[in-house]
């Protein structure tokens, strides 16, 4: 029997790619151990493993990651308020470092000196991946398939992809007719490729693509607005309750309450957007992204934060979040200079304390008031009809020393 080339951790979603990644790193004699990460996809699990096994894989680790997922990476994204080139809410970028710490883990744990991942040489993925690897394992090795000539020659799309599934019995949900990626966490769900390439306007832009993706929620079929209470933690300053003014329905962990504004903003469409991004390597892409409860937490802390913080700290600190927005797009999660941002940022949140009360319908989250012990906001000051502990004829001086220049 040939010896073979030693054991490698695949990060494997029972996708299109990695299923024949798997299948093909056998044929190159690997021994494949595949790894699948539970970040809030709706998957059948014990489907995957059963399907992994069924196509030559060694073991099969499946961990759910979910609650790391939302307290160590998008926390930190929501207290930095992070947004990429004015729009993107990092629901992928956010995963892969996630992602990556497991799949280390795995092959720490089996004594694998390989890891493999299925993304494109062409994308952000797999600086995102392998950054990870490097900066948790510096002496692991990566096998990037689609960086392989000898891959990327033998399968120059994913027609070819399509091709070899069939002929190796390999059950893929992609089709000739709906030739798509589609990536799926609790952040986000993501579409690209296939049709989507084309930036061409097709009917009504988003809301046309949610008639030919079949996953995404029906568009505003919530005929009345939900009105929510968003509470900021007191100590660690992050979002710890959501309460439901219609019903009374409350969440209290980290888990529970993203699920639960999943569901809620789901309903109304909120958090969708059709965008042309400009990807870490030098190419611009199209996406498609769903968003829903990062886009009411990014709303609700933007509010609170206005109310709560010192207006010069909130400019250095809108900075920090422009580059924390742009290291985590670009795969950097575990670079010094990260590192040092999220520390910087989460000192900025210490006064960021309180209650947003907002609504959400048809595709947008309205700020409908809030309340802080650490308010910044004096009503008295700022009223017109109640002078206050303020001159007004000092305002003239102001005025005239602004004038000079």
């Amino acid at each position: 029997m040939a010896q073979t080339k030693g054991t490698v951790v695949l990060a494997y979603s029972g996708g299109l790619d990695t299923s024949c990644i798997l299948v093909w790193l056998k044929e190159q004699g690997y021994d494949v151990i595949a790894y699948l990460a539970n970040i809030g996809q709706k998957e059948d699990f014990e489907a995957a493993r059963k399907k992994a096994l069924a196509l030559g894989a060694k073991k099969v680790y499946i961990k759910d990651v979910s609650k790391e997922f939302v307290e160590q990476f998008i926390w930190p994204a929501v207290q930095a308020n992070a947004l990429y080139e004015d729009r993107y809410l990092l629901g992928t970028a956010l995963a892969r470092p996630c992602i990556a710490r497991g799949l280390v883990e795995v092959a720490q744990q089996e004594g694998a000196q390989h890891v493999a991942h299925g993304a494109t040489g062409k994308g952000n993925d797999q600086v995102r991946f392998e950054l990870t690897c490097y900066a948790l394992c510096p002496k692991i090795k990566v096998i990037a398939p689609w960086r392989m000539p000898e891959f990327y020659q033998r399968f120059p799309g994913r027609r070819d992809l399509m091709d070899y599934a069939k002929k190796h019995g390999i059950p893929v949900p992609v089709t000739p007719q709906t030739p798509w990626s589609m990536d799926e966490n609790l952040m986000h769900i993501s579409y690209e490729a296939g049709i989507l390439e084309n930036p061409k306007p097709q009917g009504r832009g988003v809301s046309c693509v949610c008639s030919l993706i079949g996953n995404f929620t029906v568009l505003c079929t919530v005929r009345r607005p939900c009105c929510l209470s968003q509470h900021v933690n007191c100590r660690r300053r992050v979002p710890v309750k959501v309460t439901n003014a219609g019903d009374g329905t409350t969440r209290c962990t980290a888990l529970e309450l993203f699920v639960y504004l999943n569901d809620i903003a789901g309903k109304h469409g909120v958090g969708r957007i059709d965008i042309v991004e400009n990807r870490f390597i030098g190419m611009k892409s199209r996406g498609i992204y769903e968003t829903p409860a990062g886009t009411i937490l990014y709303h609700a802390h933007l509010d609170i934060e206005a109310f709560t913080m010192d207006r010069e700290v909130r400019k250095i600190k809108q900075g920090l979040a422009l580059k924390f927005s742009e290291l985590v797009y670009n795969g950097f999660w575990h670079s010094p200079e990260c590192e040092f941002l999220r520390e910087c940022i989460g000192r900025s949140q210490e006064a960021v304390v309180g209650t947003v009360r907002l609504s959400v319908f048809k595709g947008q989250v309205y700020i409908l008031g809030r309340e802080s012990p650490r308010s910044l906001y004096n009503e008295e000051l700022v009223s017109m009809n109640v002078q206050g502990d303020y001159e007004p004829a000092d305002a003239t001086g102001f005025i005239n020393i602004n004038s000079l220049r």
